[in-house]
């Protein structure tokens, strides 16, 4: 079924915008029309296109729910509507409902992920050269749990952009199964992984995505903990007495001090992990309130050699992997309230989830860095949120 005619519309928003920036309009619109839709044809009032236009502006704007995605329509006026598609008054809250808890989720975040890749792609010409690098991490959807004999709740797998802090891919994971087997798959979204660093936790030390990688010609930095005694075991014994400290880091914050150490050795040969070029030992020591102070030592391995990885770059991109956490699942968490959604039908979690990382996305492609704030922000001016999906940067 064609989508809701958004010509007139799109002409209206030129108007809109101009004097602000030179735009080619409908760039997301058209990504929302690879979307297959769901219904029966039969009754269709709205077209696909322009309920969910409406749902990730809504959402842009703050809402939380289906309810107020639902209240964020009926206040736009005629003109407004227009933009987004529509030909006549906007979706009631069940119509946003059915469609948001039946739309496939893995078509959608397809569409939204290759879109937000290549406006990032189109950014990132213009940044100083320097290494790609992707974290990947899975959350759990509290909120969504439900208990039909298992005790079960939908689980995520992302992939975030390090610099950019907008997600790339993202998979569902089925519940008889866990991130390790759905790591590829999630990778296989991006089309292009060619001298692409990829960091992940623990969970993902695993010889197959080392294989992985490298088949696709990207690279690895993975922690590496008890899941692998064997390994971790390796790492240990190394003779990290004899190296000397590569890297320090101090910094103060909530009310401790800390201090981070670390050291790399190469280890090319001897390692038993494919491709690993070289061991990392990350020393963390904390004074915290109570004046004492704490210590740990954590372990990692990286496919990249000494020369195309410096220490000060190797502890960059060690913290830096926690954007995924600090960036995306904090947010989604607290701004969003996500763990508190008791939206449990159908593909609803999955899909308010998707709608969430494009909504950060969009707003950190603005250049927001309190994403708390810009929502304040959107929420005053609907105009601002319409803008933000029918544009894509040149």
């Amino acid at each position: 079924m064609s989508s809701s005619p958004v010509g007139g519309g799109l002409d209206h928003l030129r108007d809109l915008v101009q004097g602000v920036s030179p735009v080619r309009v409908g760039g997301l619109l058209e990504a929302l029309a690879t979307v297959t839709d769901p219904r029966d044809r039969r009754g269709v009032r709205h077209g696909l296109v322009a309920v969910l236009a409406v749902a990730v502006c809504a959402v842009v704007a703050g809402a939380r729910s289906y309810a107020a995605i639902a209240q964020w329509a009926a206040d736009l006026d005629a003109d407004q509507l227009a933009v987004l598609g529509f030909t006549s008054r906007a979706p009631d809250g069940v119509t946003i409902w059915r469609v948001l808890t039946a739309v496939d989720p893995a078509g959608l975040d397809k569409a939204l992920g290759d879109w937000v890749g290549a406006q990032l792609a189109e950014r990132r010409q213009g940044w100083t050269r320097h290494r790609r690098v992707l974290a990947v991490d899975g959350k759990t959807l509290r909120g969504a749990r439900v208990h039909d004999g298992i005790d079960r709740a939908p689980h995520l797998l992302a992939c975030l952009d390090h610099d950019g802090g907008v997600v790339l891919a993202q998979v569902g994971v089925d519940g008889k199964t866990n991130e390790i087997t759905m790591f590829a798959a999630l990778l296989d979204q991006i089309e292009d992984l060619t001298g692409v660093l990829v960091t992940a936790d623990a969970l993902h030390a695993q010889r197959e995505h080392a294989t992985y990688l490298a088949s696709r010609g990207a690279h690895y930095l993975i922690t590496v903990k008890g899941n692998q005694p064997s390994l971790l075991a390796q790492l240990r014994a190394l003779p990290w007495k004899d190296v000397r400290i590569a890297h320090v880091q101090s910094g103060r914050g909530h009310g401790r001090i800390e201090r981070r150490t670390l050291k790399a050795l190469t280890v090319k040969a001897g390692l038993g992990f494919p491709h690993a070029g070289q061991a990392i030992q990350v020393t963390r020591r904390t004074r915290r309130r109570d004046g004492k102070w704490h210590q740990e030592t954590a372990y990692a391995i990286i496919s990249l050699p000494a020369e195309h990885a410096q220490p000060a770059q190797l502890a960059a991109w060690i913290r830096g992997h926690w954007k995924i956490e600090n960036q995306l699942h904090w947010v989604r968490d607290v701004t969003y309230g996500e763990d508190a959604s008791p939206s449990r039908t159908g593909t609803g979690a999955h899909v308010m989830a998707s709608l969430r990382n494009l909504a950060i996305g969009l707003h950190r492609l603005a250049g927001a860095t309190n994403i708390a704030a810009a929502l304040r922000h959107t929420a005053r001016r609907p105009d601002l949120a319409i803008k933000m999906i029918t544009k894509s940067q040149e």
